[in-house]
C-alpha cells in the first residue's frame, strides 16, 4: 500500500512538474512592457521595501528571496525578460520580501526553523540508515532518525501556506498596478498556481516517507 503511494506521488511530481514547464513556457512567450527586474523594483517600492537588492541569479526557476542578506534573486530568464512568466515569477519573490516586512507569521516561523532543518537535512539519511542498520542493538537511534525527518515534514507543510501567500499578493498587485490586465493577469495566476502545485507534492510525498520511516519503527518496537 505504502510502495503504491509513493507511486500515485511520484507521478504526480512528474505530471505537475511537466505541466510547470510548459505554462512557464507558453507564458514566456506573452509580452509585457517591464521585465522581471523592473517589476521586482516596481513592487518593492510601492510597498515601501527601500533596503532589499535584486539581483540576477544563474539556471532557470531559481529564483528566490533571502531574508538574511535581504536579496531578490532571479533567474536571467526572469531578470531580464519582458514576459507575463517572468513578471509572475518576480512577483511572486517580492511577495516573500512584503511578508518578511509585514511579520508574516508563517515566514517568521519557517525562517525560525531553517537552521534547525538544515541540520536534521544533513544528518538524517545518515542516522536512518545506521537506525536500520544496527536496530536489533539500539532501536532508539531509527527513532531519531524519524524524528528528524519529521522536522523536515513539517517545514514542508509550513512552506505551503508561505508560498501560497506569496502569489496571492503578487497576482493582486500585478493587477492593481495594472502590469497585468485581464488575460494576463490570469496567464500570471495560472502559472503560480502550477508552481504551488509543487509544493502540495512535496510536503505529501515528505508525509508519506514519514509515515513508511514511523511505521516502519512501530513495528519493529
Amino acid at each position: 500500500m505504502v510502495y503504491l503511494l509513493f507511486l500515485v506521488i511520484s507521478l504526480a511530481s512528474w505530471l505537475i512538474q511537466r505541466s510547470l514547464s510548459k505554462k512557464f513556457e507558453k507564458y514566456s512567450r506573452v509580452p509585457l512592457n517591464y521585465n522581471g527586474a523592473q517589476v521586482a523594483q516596481m513592487m518593492l517600492m510601492q510597498n515601501g521595501i527601500n533596503d532589499v537588492t535584486i539581483r540576477p541569479t544563474g539556471g532557470s526557476l531559481t529564483d528566490f528571496f533571502d531574508p538574511r542578506n535581504k536579496t531578490v534573486n532571479l533567474s536571467e530568464t526572469v531578470y531580464n525578460y519582458n514576459t507575463v512568466a517572468a513578471a509572475a515569477v518576480a512577483a511572486h519573490e517580492c511577495g516573500h520580501a512584503v511578508q518578511h516586512r509585514v511579520g508574516y507569521s508563517m515566514l517568521v516561523l519557517r525562517t525560525k526553523l531553517v537552521p534547525v532543518v538544515s541540520f536534521a537535512s544533513q544528518w538524517m539519511t545518515w542516522v536512518l540508515l545506521g537506525g536500520i542498520l544496527i536496530f536489533n542493538w539500539f532501536p532508539y537511534l531509527l527513532g531519531v532518525g524519524v524524528f528528524l525527518f519529521a522536522l523536515t515534514t513539517l517545514f514542508s507543510l509550513i512552506t505551503l501556506p508561505v508560498e501560497i501567500d506569496a502569489s496571492r499578493r503578487a497576482v493582486q498587485w500585478l493587477e492593481q498596478s495594472g502590469i497585468t490586465q485581464g488575460e494576463t493577469t490570469g496567464y500570471a495566476r495560472d502559472a503560480l498556481k502550477s508552481a504551488a502545485y509543487t509544493y502540495v507534492v512535496a510536503a505529501l510525498s515528505s508525509m508519506a516517507t514519514l509515515f513508511y520511516y514511523a511505521q516502519m519503527f512501530l513495528r519493529r518496537n
